[in-house]
């Protein structure tokens, strides 16, 4: 496996770090694409009601790529389209997205299903558990 060369950081500060990855607007609503709605290809994550525009896709996703946090590969069915996963390191953000899911829903109006959200409240590592096991299964 090749290793990608470190990014020269601005500081070791690990909030510094984590806003160097995901500091923009769209990284992390990738990362939620991925991990909650299965979305895997670059026209589903096109068409998941965001309005990113192709190019600001098609770096996001470079950039997370080249971050660890997924793979692409060539889609078995046709070789000119790609799919996306989450790597390990990507699959390690699930406690972080749904700590922010809750608390936005505790302090917001949300779309997000009611189930989905007592699912995550009153059992979390059942929650993510459950994403990895989706993940490995697909």
């Amino acid at each position: 496996m090749k290793t990608k060369p470190r990014l020269q950081r601005r500081s070791g500060c690990p909030i510094s770090i984590a806003l160097e990855i995901f500091g923009d607007s769209w990284s992390l609503l990738i990362v939620r694409d991925l991990m909650f709605k299965g979305l895997r290809t670059f026209n589903e994550f096109q068409a998941a009601g965001e309005g990113i525009a192709s190019n600001i896709l098609s770096d996001r996703l470079s950039k997370l790529e080249a971050a660890g946090i997924l793979t692409k590969t060539a889609d078995p069915a046709d070789a000119r389209r790609f799919n996306y996963r989450l790597t390990q390191r990507g699959l390690d953000l699930a406690p972080v997205l749904i700590e922010i899911v809750l608390w936005c829903a505790r302090h917001e109006d949300t779309a997000a299903p009611p189930s989905t959200i007592r699912s995550m409240r009153n059992n979390r590592d059942r929650f993510v558990a459950d994403i990895r096991q989706r993940w490995s299964a697909g």
